[in-house]
């Protein structure tokens, strides 16, 4: 793997040129393109775990009812942010889907203060009002709560809060997950194909290669950002955990040229100014820490 920051940072680019991908697709229904994802992302780890020969923990994980039940839950959260976020891509949806991202770092401090007893600074509390003032804004201006972006961002806080709380490791991880939804993705590709339904394996070799690179597309992206994770500072992935929403939000704007209002503009604004205080609060804190370590 590339250095830590490096492989961090190529994650997030990914991730921010992913709708790229999905474009391509826009004939294939959001069901169908993520039970091929889960699908060639199960073959994809199968064949990684075998190049690794690190297949010892999995008979003591599926013994393990807990274990078992914690990444179930994990996986079909991660099976949900994916409906919506392909739908909401593929249904010009796409500034919707960048919001949920930004948002996702600031829901994460207040599910670290309600499920882990983590105490926040009141900087951050204020970057957490500042953000629900954009949200608000936004519901305000559009006459509805932007659902999109809450679901997006709720569903993958809830399911980082499982996997920080997991005993796997990330490979390992992400292994059980397409594993456990290995019944509903190969059942559902299976039915599609038996009814006529399915787009794979029709004559258009396209988008057969397409649906077949789901699997490295979703996995490659997640290791690189578990490698990266694991070797670079908290303040540093704060600031290009960025780096996708922005590239969604610049692909949805002067790519895809979603609508976006002066209205919109500003809970854009007051979300990115939410950021930036949560942001370069964190930065301060981990810069004060480390020169007291240094004196110490």
């Amino acid at each position: 793997m590339p250095s830590g920051p490096l492989a961090a940072a190529l994650a997030y680019i990914l991730w921010g040129l992913f709708p790229l991908y999905l474009k391509q697709m826009a004939q294939v229904p959001a069901m169908e393109i993520v039970l091929h994802r889960s699908a060639w992302s199960l073959l994809f780890m199968v064949v990684l775990l075998a190049l690794l020969r690190r297949f010892a923990w999995l008979g003591a994980a599926l013994r393990q009812p807990r274990t078992l039940a914690l990444f179930s839950v994990s996986a079909l959260l991660l099976a949900c942010n994916w409906l919506l976020y392909v739908w909401a891509v593929n249904n010009d949806r796409l500034l919707d889907a960048s919001l949920g991202y930004f948002v996702n770092p600031l829901v994460n401090v207040v599910l670290g203060y309600a499920v882990l007893q983590e105490r926040p600074r009141p900087a951050q509390w204020a970057a957490v009002a500042l953000a629900a003032g954009g949200v608000l804004w936004l519901a305000l201006g559009a006459g509805h709560v932007p659902w999109v972006s809450l679901v997006l961002a709720l569903s993958f806080a809830f399911y980082g809060l499982l996997r920080k709380t997991a005993s796997l490791g990330a490979i390992e991880g992400l292994a059980l997950e397409t594993l456990v939804l290995a019944p509903l993705a190969v059942g559902g590709l299976l039915w599609l194909g038996a009814t006529g339904q399915g787009h794979f394996a029709q004559g258009d070799a396209r988008v057969d290669l397409l649906l077949l690179a789901a699997g490295p597309a979703t996995a490659v992206p997640l290791l690189l950002f578990a490698s990266g994770a694991r070797r670079v500072t908290m303040a540093t992935l704060g600031l290009l955990q960025y780096l996708g929403p922005t590239i969604q939000f610049l692909l949805g704007v002067f790519v895809y040229r979603e609508p976006f209002s002066a209205s919109r503009g500003i809970g854009f604004a007051l979300i990115w100014a939410a950021l930036a205080l949560y942001t370069t609060e964190s930065w301060r804190v981990t810069r004060r820490q480390r020169s007291a370590e240094a004196l110490a």
